[in-house]
């Protein structure tokens, strides 16, 4: 077992099921857990070889993962800077959210409709604003996780105006899906933070044109079916799988229907996060680079069936969605992977380790 098959949990450093570079087709990181109590073991997360330390600012629905309280996140920040690794946020204010959670439940108010107006966007954009606060205070660098409305990445925009070192990115299911479609499809389409209106999704286009967007994920979240069913909104699990599909969607919705240059789509999939989470060799086309490619046929179409996913537990709000791109191949470090629908290859997979910035020199700020 690798060394790096590990996973922080409540402070303490655990190995986990199985070693990661054994079973796996493509190369990985891994973050770092920050959460209270644990401050004190991030240099050793750091020695291991993690790309940074997420933090949940609001319930992660895990109790392996409490949130970081205000302290633990200005803190952590603080020793973050000095490591020279990345603090990952994800951004919605506990308090706001857990709170109108409770007053719905008591009321018996648990539909789906229900869960989406206990997470509203003031939630996302208080956090994400205090974030970049203890960011701009600490010298950190700051990146927010799946932000959900345009309104939070431009606050983001904003302070990186200001000097500050600060990313964003967006997911795929909250540039194609609404809340209309949670609504209609339930437990699929449950996330946090959650689906929005179409207006939050244009928003997140223009800012994903423009630029201020850096990079679009997945947040791929699975879940057993068992945790996905039941008419209680507040208890069944939050979570899309979408990593599949990711480089689908921004080829059909993005590319095809929008005209999202296929270079943006590259550097939103790719080399965008290679270069702000230092991955030397990944994400451009150059000499000794590594040899990943992923190749397309952009005009075929596709609709996505159940068995065609290698999820284990095959739900994903993409299936019956037509699609137009087709990742036909896939290549890592030179190595085919996948061909034409099918894993053609063993493992090969490695834990990759970040170039780390140069550690803060303390009380000194740094600038993107």
């Amino acid at each position: 077992m690798s060394d790096y098959d590990l996973i922080l949990r409540g402070g303490t450093l655990v190995t986990a099921d199985g070693p990661s570079e054994a079973s796996s087709l493509v190369d990985f990181g891994l973050w770092g857990g920050l959460v209270p109590g644990n401050v004190g073991r991030l240099d050793e997360l750091a020695e291991r070889g993690v790309v940074g330390f997420k933090a949940f600012m609001s319930n992660s629905g895990i109790d392996d993962f409490e949130a970081a309280d205000d302290l633990t996140l200005y803190e952590g920040m603080e020793r973050a800077a000095e490591l020279g690794l990345p603090v990952l946020v994800h951004a919605e204010n506990d308090q706001i959210t857990s709170q109108l959670a409770r007053h719905a439940v008591a009321e018996g108010r648990t539909t789906m409709r229900d869960y989406l107006d206990s997470r509203p966007v003031v939630a996302e954009l208080e956090a994400i604003g205090r974030a970049i606060l203890f960011a701009a205070e600490t010298g950190c660098s700051l990146h927010v996780v799946h932000v959900s409305t345009g309104r939070g990445v431009a606050l983001v925009t904003a302070a990186r105006a200001r000097g500050v070192d600060v990313t964003c990115e967006t997911c795929a299911h909250y540039l194609v899906l609404t809340e209309e479609y949670a609504e209609d499809f339930g437990a699929v389409a449950k996330c946090a933070p959650p689906l929005r209106p179409r207006s939050d999704l244009e928003e997140l286009w223009e800012h994903t044109f423009s630029g201020n967007v850096e990079f679009v994920t997945s947040d791929h979240s699975p879940a057993p079916p068992e945790m996905k069913v039941g008419d209680d909104f507040f208890k069944i699990w939050g979570g899309i799988s979408g990593c599949q599909s990711l480089l689908n969607v921004m080829l059909d919705e993005g590319h095809h229907k929008r005209g999202l240059p296929l270079e943006q789509v590259a550097a939103l999939t790719s080399g965008n996060l290679a270069d702000r989470f230092g991955f030397s060799g990944k994400g451009r086309l150059r000499v000794e680079a590594d040899a990943d490619l992923a190749l397309v046929d952009l005009d075929s179409s596709f609709t996505l069936r159940a068995e065609d996913l290698y999820y284990r537990h095959k739900m994903s709000p993409y299936v019956d969605r037509t699609l137009r791109g087709n990742v036909v191949r896939t290549i890592v470090r030179g190595k085919t992977v996948f061909r034409d629908g099918e894993v053609v290859s063993e493992p090969v997979g490695r834990l990759l380790k970040p170039h780390r910035q140069e550690a803060r020199v303390p009380g000194a700020r740094r600038r993107p």
